[in-house]
């Protein structure tokens, strides 16, 4: 398993290197390593815009004692992509802008929901008991000296 690691990571170096060099051939060092940066921020900007908006969606839905597993997966893929953007290079930036499509978020929805067992619980009080049952008792406060 380690090697795996260790020869996926050494791939993934190859693939950056490999792809920035192809891109400063034709565009330039300098325009290359610009564009890294640029991507970067406009790529961050973009996450933490469609993280709030995804974040009120699921307050809602909870709000509305619905189900918010869907918000949920895009929210991580938000976070993904927001990781994959902020990495320097053009093959994270490219798998980070994947992650962004609304296309891809609902392909990963549509193929992860159906495998997660989830189980919801309402949070107001009419779950277990009737609301017209009164509980009588006394108590008293003790001290912890």
């Amino acid at each position: 398993m380690r090697w795996l690691f260790l020869i996926l990571f050494f791939l993934y170096i190859y693939i950056e290197i490999s792809v920035f060099v192809a891109v400063a051939n034709s565009i330039g060092v300098l325009l290359a390593l610009i564009c890294i940066i640029a991507t970067s921020v406009l790529g961050l900007s973009l996450v933490k815009s469609q993280g709030l908006k995804n974040l009120v969606i699921m307050q809602q839905k909870m709000a509305a004692n619905e189900n918010p597993t869907n918000e949920l997966i895009k929210s991580v893929s938000l976070l993904l992509a927001g990781l994959l953007l902020s990495i320097p290079g053009f093959f994270t930036d490219i798998l980070g802008a994947l992650l962004l499509l609304s296309p891809v978020q609902r392909f990963l929805v549509k193929r992860i929901v159906p495998k997660i067992n989830i189980k919801t619980y309402q949070s107001n009080s009419h779950n277990n008991r009737n609301s017209n049952e009164i509980i009588e008792g006394e108590f008293t406060h003790k001290n912890d000296e």
